[in-house]
């Protein structure tokens, strides 16, 4: 990716001197687009009737083999997750259109204004795209619903950096459940280290405690907690991109985990 910008810069030098091969790369261009712009008013089509309940994390598939790479959430596309995207989809057809038609019908400068709109649309539809994509990719409206809920301490289940937002938007620090691990194990064992590291067992007493804790996990792990807890002692704050907030004390706008709507 750093060399992006030498790569454009060195591409509109060509473009600027002219040329013959120019004009068959703004072929090239125009059956690219063309293509693109037909894939995607195809899985408009498809998509068109689906329903989308929920966030678009419901509709994904998961690949965190793949999440150390740049693109690695390119993975967890389904033809089902489209819906969620129709408008962004719908600009990106548009985009790939103004190209296509550009590049057909201009040549030289014309031609590249075509396909300099083509690329500002898409980007456009990009960027709302990454909004719908905002509760899966980042925790920050569960950290967002923290702080507006009553006072408490801050529990996070498992890996540190899962919900390493969370820490950042609220603010404040939190006991691992489990998570001593990886690069978080080496010094965790040394005298003085913060006590940070709790187990299930120590999970569960605290749970019981008078005090005010919130507990921050993936949602698949709602069934270990209420096996671990009990049903009745979890209270929902929010449900939000595959991930949730739960608290042991209840208040209003909290539902237990078998009432949420």
């Amino acid at each position: 990716m750093p060399c992006y910008p030498a790569l454009a810069l060195l591409l509109g030098s060509a473009m600027a001197a002219g040329g013959p091969w120019i004009r068959r790369g703004s072929l090239i261009l125009l059956a690219v687009s063309a293509c693109a712009a037909i894939a995607c008013l195809a899985i408009l089509i498809y998509v068109r009737h689906l329903p989308t309940p929920g966030d678009i994390s419901g509709a994904l598939s998961h690949h965190p083999g793949a999440y150390s790479l740049s693109l690695g959430h390119m993975e967890d596309l389904t033809l089902q997750s489209f819906a969620y995207l129709r408008f962004p989809l719908f600009l990106a057809a548009v985009a790939f259109l103004a190209g296509a038609i550009g590049n057909l019908l201009w040549t030289h400068h014309r031609a590249f204004l075509a396909s300099a709109v083509m690329m500002v649309i898409f980007f456009h539809a990009a960027r709302i795209a990454m909004v719908t994509f905002d509760p899966y990719l980042s925790s920050r409206p569960i950290a967002d619903a923290l702080l507006k809920s009553p006072q408490g301490k801050l529990i996070v289940d498992h890996h540190y950096f899962t919900f390493s937002s969370v820490f950042f938007y609220t603010n404040s620090n939190a006991l691992l459940v489990n998570g001593r691990f990886h690069n978080l194990e080496y010094g965790s064992y040394a005298p003085g280290a913060p006590p940070i590291f709790i187990t299930d067992e120590d999970l569960k007493t605290l749970w019981a405690a008078s005090d005010r804790y919130y507990l921050v996990a993936d949602r698949s792990m709602l069934l270990r907690f209420e096996k671990l807890m009990g049903t009745e002692n979890l209270n929902v704050v929010i449900y939000s991109g595959g991930k949730m907030a739960l608290t042991n004390h209840s208040f209003p706008g909290t539902l237990l985990p078998n009432m949420e709507n």
